[in-house]
């Protein structure tokens, strides 16, 4: 097929908008839309120090290659990389993704479970189960990440979201009818890193195009504990039925963000655990999961 801007030869058909695109034209397009959604929402500002949460995977692959083009020209903004070891057998490298910071030059700092929690997801797994393997790495890694960015002096904290994930994140909270979570906004939470999540509005598929165009390769791979995530179920679910209704992601991003503006003022009240300082509700997540792993509690 032909652009269909240019007539050159096409690398991707984008089916929601009806686009041919050659080389050019995606990697413009693309570029497009992450600095629209950074310019739209204010995401960065002169003195920021950025930390992108780098796994090595395509998505914060592609995120680091952006912003370090995005802003390598600027002295008023820095960048840094954190990888978190979640401690699974074969799954994750920090070697590979200091090696790719390195050639960018951007400084990179790695963080363990082990270290930080004394024990690993496979530890947790091997102790509780897999069943929730998930939802304890989701929390922990959340936590940790915050915590190291905080310390590291980082302003924000880059996420590779893309929109399928923004997307199974809402469907997600509408299929288990989590109304607090639908209605919570985008507050500033002190002890909190500001997120940022400049491919919010791109597709999957279209990150890990951009990814491949500029580093070769895409890591696909999947944590081997994540076919017990509700999330596998809600990607198919999903992928199934945006296929006749290319919109279909986009819409549910919007819901979610026009929820979460109707419960911007409906802030729960934060405090800092007493255990770890980290903020929380009620009660630490991290902790209790901690405590179920750990003291059997």
């Amino acid at each position: 097929m032909r652009c269909s801007k240019c007539r050159r030869p096409a690398v991707l058909f984008q089916r929601y908008s009806g686009l041919h695109l050659c080389r050019e034209h995606f990697l413009a397009d693309f570029e497009a839309k992450a600095k629209r959604a950074i310019r739209e929402n204010r995401w960065i500002s002169p003195g920021d120090t950025i930390a992108v949460a780098f796994s090595g995977g395509k998505d914060s692959g592609a995120l680091l290659l952006f912003l370090h083009s995005l802003l390598s020209l600027r002295r008023d903004v820095s960048l840094l990389a954190i990888t978190v070891d979640e401690g699974i057998f074969g799954y994750r490298d920090t070697a590979v993704a200091r090696a790719r910071a390195a050639e960018l030059d951007i400084p990179h700092v790695a963080a363990s479970f082990r270290e930080a929690y004394g024990t690993t997801v496979d530890g947790i797994v091997e102790r509780k189960g897999g069943k929730l393997s998930c939802s304890y790495c989701g929390v922990l890694r959340r936590h940790l990440l915050n915590a190291v960015a905080r310390n590291e002096g980082a302003t924000k904290l880059a996420l590779g979201f893309n929109l399928d994930d923004e997307a199974q994140t809402v469907l997600m909270n509408v299929l288990r009818g989590d109304t607090a979570r639908l209605l919570r906004g985008a507050h500033p939470v002190p002890g909190m890193v500001p997120r940022i999540k400049p491919f919010s509005t791109i597709p999957e598929r279209e990150v890990a195009l951009y990814s491949y165009l500029y580093m070769g390769t895409v890591e696909t791979g999947r944590c081997p504990y994540s076919h017990n995530a509700m999330r596998a179920e809600v990607r198919q679910m999903l992928n199934t039925y945006a296929w006749n209704h290319p919109s279909a992601r986009f819409a549910l991003v919007n819901l979610g963000r026009e929820l979460g503006t109707l419960g911007a003022g409906a802030c729960g009240v934060l405090q800092a655990c007493p255990r770890c300082g980290e903020p929380c509700g009620a009660t630490c997540r991290s902790c209790e999961i901690l405590s179920e792993v750990l003291d059997g509690r």
